[in-house]
């Protein structure tokens, strides 16, 4: 995994992005018309596309159910005052026992040190559990944090949005239309742009998602969240990335991508004993 990190300021500004970024440091087809010329083949290929765009993107979110499982990537970009900060994670997710493993990448000084290892991210329903998660926690004990409780369901709070979570906001997506075909690490699929509405998805949102969307839909400046979807020729959803304002000591740009690839693909998660999880005071 590849951590960039572009700062343009140093001190309070990026000490909030850290605060935010990682609690653990922290149509429509009118676009597809034909033509005449070179144009007839890309309409040829538009015209596969899904009539209702928005129909498309729920029902892919239901399709990886019956995918099984996936391997994922992640990227949080986080921007703040005049400092911005991208962290990368990869691993891969279950969704039909709905459980996930990252292994998430901070950048060198955003903890102060000249390196930091790797921080192992147990994604399961209502919980995040976190090792090598720093300050103050000793290197052989896990963290376990609440999702319901965290005042953005964990949408920021582990330098990735849990990708079950990322899919589950596509739940309420509306206003969506196409943008054209396009390509996602060497698959062909079509681009849709759209909003979702945190609280409305999490209505309709799964068992164990619902309770984390419905803490985010308080902790958000902002309901409405967009976004850009890209679902293969068998309606699979490769790709999404959201762009989300949250507010806390100021206002945080956070734009999450979530990449899936390798369908089927069989992912273990063991949650760890209870005598290795830290029971004393976190640092913030």
């Amino acid at each position: 995994m590849v951590v960039h990190q572009h700062r343009r300021r140093r001190g309070r500004a990026g000490e909030a992005v850290v605060a935010v970024g990682m609690a653990v440091t922290v149509a429509a087809l009118g676009a597809c018309g034909g033509g005449g010329g070179s144009g007839g083949a890309a309409a040829r290929d538009d015209a596969r596309a899904p009539r209702d765009p928005a129909a498309a993107i729920r029902g892919a979110v239901d399709g990886l159910a019956g995918a099984g499982s996936a391997r994922a990537r992640t990227a949080m970009e986080m921007a703040t005052g005049g400092t911005r900060v991208t962290i990368r994670g990869e691993g891969g997710v279950d969704f039909r026992k709905r459980m996930g493993q990252l292994l998430v990448m901070l950048p060198a000084d955003v903890t102060g040190r000249a390196e930091h290892r790797p921080i192992t991210e147990l994604l399961v329903p209502g919980a995040l559990y976190m090792k090598n998660r720093g300050a103050g926690v000793p290197d052989d004990k896990w963290v376990r944090v609440d999702t319901t409780t965290l005042s953005d369901g964990n949408l920021v709070t582990g330098g990735a949005t849990d990708p079950l979570t990322a899919v589950e906001l596509l739940r309420a997506a509306q206003g969506v239309t196409y943008v054209g075909e396009d390509e996602v690490a060497g698959t062909k699929v079509w681009h849709y742009q759209g909003t979702t509405d945190i609280g409305l998805a999490a209505r309709s949102a799964s068992p164990g998602v619902k309770e984390a969307l419905e803490a985010a839909a308080k902790g958000f400046s902002k309901d409405s969240v967009p976004f850009d979807v890209y679902l293969d020729e068998e309606g699979l959803l490769r790709k999404v990335r959201h762009r989300f304002t949250y507010v806390k000591n100021g206002v945080i740009d956070v734009s999450s991508t979530t990449m899936l690839y390798g369908f089927g693909t069989p992912v273990t998660v063991a949650l760890p004993a209870s005598g290795d999880i830290f029971a004393g005071k976190i640092a913030d």
